[in-house]
């Protein structure tokens, strides 16, 4: 039985013992932070303190279809590649589904629904593990020497292994004040796998955002045990708290559950800030608990799309970094083919933040049960890796929300979250570097530097040799997966960017950005796939070169990106939908 399956096994006997032992005078008193009980006390001793009435909201008469109006508990042991150990991931995005919905049904995905990190989490990389690891954070390093597959330029890499020492037996996550903040606009009443603001529609999934919104929630709900607190905010054009900041084991979480699919509807424009200010309001009481304890974080369900209060990048970034500074932590769940990273992108990248979107029902059931506790476990920040070698610089890192923040000689990564490892393999357990070489080969002295919850630093030094002969050389299989996925992001970016470009002209081998008309920044209307010559040619060369490293390194999971990439060389020339009709 394997450590994730064992754990999943023993909580559910222990909540069925718990239940069995069937204590009628009310909940059964909470230990600490890793213990395993009922998510609510015996019936008649509960309270439901849902406040929320669907008159509330107040709702634009346009319904928001319109244009803008402006830690754990655990135990650190020798651990090594072939034991039960928790590994980590970076923060900032958790998967790539936005891009590859839209690739499905049919839409120019946004560049930034591919980012690296999130590409990364989407697979397990072996990480290094050389050697015993007995404390909170390892880094392993694994250099490569690889030709670009289209341009024949040799290339040099240095991935970072993030592995830990935690013991996967005791890894709980701590009690959680947790709040979720749902958008209740009307462009949440549009179907999921549709463009709210042109109605333009796939072959996919047609329930209403809203619906699948509240399934989310109700699923987040489950999760949640005694010595937890609960609250829900919502928001359109102004925002309410729907239920106080409460402690579970003393709700009627079956009542509130009943409340989140009977009371809660879709209209009105989109208040994103309102809705911050009532969960940042909400954490008031709770902002100093103990970090050793508790983890603060509010989760965000939204197609983010703000048109009302204050939508600028800097402002709802500033607004995450200021609660991130109170111990107070993001995580956003986009939700529809619709959903807008490029703002979620930009806004969670500060210490603390990680998102996700919706794809399938499958997916996000996995997201929320086996995913749940490492999605809301920080666990080191403010990680810096300093490369001395006289002639290497850092030129560009992948895998890192702070990637802009690095320079020639130092990588940043704002936050690493417990990740789950299995066969020895991490869940999105790299950070790539690709290397300029400066001057004559030679090793490269590494100094890695990170705090952890309570603010305390570590630092570990290592010493690094760059293979000096040419290509195809990996130190492992976990840097050439790295090298692989970036290079196939590369590639999909860059499409994608193409695929909008326009010098005032009709571009010759893409197509016009789409008129947004009296949208907001923020509010996306949908672009037909479309793909030049010049990329069916890359992507049809590159697929090649994809699916041979894939051989290489044995790991048939990335299947699904080769399916995406023949499905882009096999696209039309002309702008139109992959197996439908191109639009009038």
């Amino acid at each position: 039985m394997s450590p994730r399956h064992r754990r999943s096994f023993l909580a559910l006997a222990t909540a069925a013992a718990a239940s069995l032992a069937g204590c009628s005078t009310g909940s059964t008193p909470v230990d600490g932070p890793g213990t395993d009980q009922p998510t609510t006390a015996p019936p008649g001793e509960l309270v439901d303190d849902w406040q929320y009435d669907p008159g509330d909201l107040e709702q634009n008469d346009d319904g928001g279809s319109g244009g803008s109006s402006g830690g754990a508990n655990v135990s650190y042991e020798s651990t090594s590649a072939d034991s039960g150990s928790v590994g980590l991931a970076a923060g900032g995005a958790k998967d790539v589904n936005n891009f590859r919905q839209n690739v499905e049904e049919g839409f120019l995905p946004l560049p930034t629904d591919m980012p690296y990190e999130g590409l990364f989490y989407d697979y397990y990389f072996d990480t290094g593990n050389g050697g015993d690891c007995s404390s909170l954070f390892c880094p392993r390093y694994a250099p490569a020497v690889s030709a670009d597959p289209l341009s024949g330029e040799t290339e040099r890499y240095l991935s970072m292994g993030l592995n830990s020492g935690l013991d996967a037996d005791d890894f709980e996550r701590k009690r959680l004040n947790f709040v979720v903040v749902l958008d209740v606009s009307g462009s949440m009443s549009s179907p999921f796998d549709e463009y709210h603001y042109d109605g333009d529609g796939g072959d996919g999934d047609d329930r209403p955002k809203i619906e699948v919104a509240r399934d989310a929630l109700t699923s987040l709900t489950e999760q949640l045990r005694p010595g937890d607190r609960f609250g829900v905010v919502l928001y359109n054009d102004q925002a309410t708290v729907a239920k106080p900041l409460n402690a579970v084991e003393t709700t009627d979480m079956e009542a509130i559950r009943g409340h989140i699919e009977a009371d809660i509807e879709a209209g009105g424009g989109t208040n994103l800030s309102a809705g911050l200010d009532e969960a940042s309001a909400l954490f008031d009481d709770v902002a100093d608990a103990d970090p050793d304890e508790y983890e603060n974080r509010f989760a965000v369900l939204t197609d983010a799309m703000p048109n009302l209060g204050d939508t600028s990048q800097g402002g709802l970034q500033g607004r995450l970094a200021a609660e991130s500074e109170r111990g107070v932590h993001a995580t956003f769940v986009g939700v529809g083919v619709d959903f807008n990273t490029e703002i979620i992108d930009a806004i969670t990248a500060v210490r603390g933040a990680n998102h996700y979107s919706v794809h399938s029902p499958d997916e996000f059931e996995e997201r929320l049960t086996d995913g749940f506790q490492y999605m809301v476990t920080p666990l080191v920040f403010d990680l810096s890796l300093e490369l001395d070698a006289e002639g290497y610089e850092i030129e560009t890192v992948y895998g890192s929300s702070a990637a802009e923040e690095s320079t020639g000689e130092v990588m940043r990564v704002n936050t690493l979250f417990a990740s789950d490892r299995e066969g020895g393999e991490t869940k999105g357990g790299v950070v790539l570097a690709k290397l300029r070489q400066t001057g004559g080969s030679g090793s490269l002295q590494l100094r890695a530097s990170w705090e952890n919850r309570e603010g305390e630093t570590s630092e570990t030094t290592a010493t690094v040799d760059v293979p000096d002969d040419g290509p195809e050389q990996f130190a492992n299989t976990g840097v050439r997966k790295a090298v692989l996925l970036t290079r196939y992001a590369d590639l999909c970016r860059n499409w994608a960017v193409a695929m909008r470009e326009d010098d005032g002209e009709p571009p010759a081998d893409g197509i016009a950005p789409a008129d947004y008309g009296d949208l907001g920044r923020w509010e996306r209307q949908s672009t037909d796939l479309a793909v030049s010559p010049e990329y069916a040619d890359r992507f049809e060369s590159f697929a090649g070169y994809f699916e041979a490293e894939m051989a290489e390194i044995g790991d048939d999971t990335l299947e699904r990106e080769l399916a995406v990439l023949e499905r882009l060389a096999d696209a039309s020339v002309t702008t139109r939908r992959l197996g439908r009709s191109p639009r009038a």
